[in-house]
Formats: C-alpha cells, sequence, structure tokens
C-alpha cells in the first residue's frame, strides 16, 4: 500500500465505512492500550513451531519501528503464552494478490524449516487498484492450492472493499476469503484492520496502516487463531545441540 498519500486517505475514508464487527473466534478482549507489540525476551517451552507470515505492507509492518509488526506482535503473545514460535515475516509493502503468486513458491523453497502455519494476507493492493475480484480469487485460489499441495494449513486474514466501489464490486470482493476458507477448510480472520481503521488512535497518519497500538490489538484478535492451528499440528521433534 505505497501510493500517493491523497490515495491512502481517500481509500482510507472509504473503507472506514466497512469498519464492522466480526467473531472470527471466541472473544478476545481488546487490551492494545496495555501490551507491547513488540517481540519480548522469554523462555518458552517446547521444540521451535515455525509460522509463515505472507502478505502486503500490513504484515511488513510499514511505518513502524523494527520488532512492531504484526508478525512480531502475534510472536510475543505466542512466546508468552509458552508457546515457543518463531513467526517469519515475508510481508512486503505494495504487494497485489499477483505479486505475492509469483514469489510464494520461491519464499517457500528458501525457509530452512518448513512452516507449521502460513498466515496469508493480501488483497488490500488489489482493492485500492480496483483490480478485478475475480482476478484476486483467481490468485488467492492458485496460492492456497500451493500451500495445500505442499500440505500447510493456512490462516486467511481477509480485506474488504469499500462500499463507495458499489454493490456489485464489494460483493465479489468481500466473499473471496469466506468462500476459500469454507471451500478448503481454512481458519479464517475476516477483515484485518476490524477495529482499528477508521479510528485515529490506532492509525499512523496516512489513515491506512495502523500504528503500532493498532497492530496490538489486531494481534490480540489474532493469535488464538494461529495457536488453535499449532494446537492442531503435532509438534516437531526437538532439534539436537549434538551433531
Amino acid at each position: 500500500m505505497t501510493r500517493s498519500v491523497a490515495s491512502l486517505l481517500l481509500f482510507a475514508m472509504l473503507v472506514a465505512g466497512c469498519n464492522r464487527q466480526d467473531a472470527a473466534t471466541a472473544p478476545v478482549p481488546d487490551n492494545a492500550a496495555n501490551a507491547s507489540p513488540v517481540a519480548e525476551v522469554v523462555r518458552p517451552r517446547g521444540a521451535e513451531r515455525v509460522v509463515l507470515a505472507f502478505g502486503d505492507s500490513l504484515y511488513a509492518g510499514y511505518g513502524l519501528d523494527r520488532g512492531q509488526s504484526l508478525p512480531d506482535a502475534v510472536q510475543a503473545r505466542l512466546r508468552r503464552a509458552g508457546i515457543n514460535a518463531t513467526v517469519v515475516n515475508a510481508g512486503v509493502s505494495g504487494d497485489t494478490t499477483a505479486a505475492g503468486r509469483q514469489r510464494l513458491a520461491f519464499v517457500l523453497n528458501q525457509m530452512k524449516q518448513k512452516p507449521e502455519l502460513v498466515m496469508l494476507g493480501l488483497g488490500g493492493n488489489d482493492v485500492l487498484r480496483q483490480i478485478s475480484p475475480a482476478e484476486t480469487r483467481a490468485n488467492l485460489t492458485a496460492m492456497v492450492e500451493e500451500l495445500h499441495r505442499r500440505e500447510l494449513p493456512v490462516l486467511l486474514t481477509g480485506m474488504r472493499a469499500p462500499p463507495n466501489l458499489g454493490p456489485a464490486y464489494v460483493g465479489a470482493f468481500d466473499t473471496i476469503w469466506p468462500d476459500l476458507a469454507e471451500r478448503y477448510d481454512e481458519k479464517l480472520y475476516p477483515f484485518i484492520l476490524d477495529g482499528v481503521i477508521g479510528n485515529p488512535a490506532l492509525m499512523q497518519g496516512d489513515r491506512v496502516h495502523p500504528n503500532a497500538q493498532g497492530v496490538a490489538r489486531i494481534a490480540d484478535r489474532v493469535t488464538p487463531l494461529v495457536a488453535q492451528a499449532l494446537a492442531a499440528a503435532p509438534a516437531p521433534a526437538p532439534v539436537s545441540a549434538s551433531r
């Protein structure tokens, strides 16, 4: 989402109308004011659990200090819960679903350890550029199918179109993520900016990207889904220190 400030502001004003509350999982208290999104030094238990966060600027941490991105915040919460998780940040600012589709296999092939879960968060730049929802759907479907081919569970973090783009566009765009989650039996957080966009206290000056407090609120809601997915997967065997 690295377009002109004017475009970003327009997008923010439009998407603010989409700020609806969804229950992707059991309610999680919004304690962002007291939670730090910066990764903490802790002593988690068990073998390392690797999660790949594959997305755009909302994953990359656009406009934030190092250690304040959403993957960092999710990792910190998992470790505070005693889960020895490493969340690998593969977010690239400006990526569309087409760009993500092109680089997904390369990123997976370069990982030293196979992830147990892939957080997939793309689509914001598609709606910013008003790319056809059919194209967005095709790209996301191809990525989910590639992950299925590799036997990798997926957590979809969805996006929504602003109502000003018209009911036809909104209807075609907003149904992409629920349809994919149902079709492939994957976990879904319907709207990644839910409860954050439209709140100046939780957003950066561009009105599109969350600030550290906004990231904390998103992480509070997304982390339980990540933890559930890891609990459902068999833990890898610990790697021996001696070789």
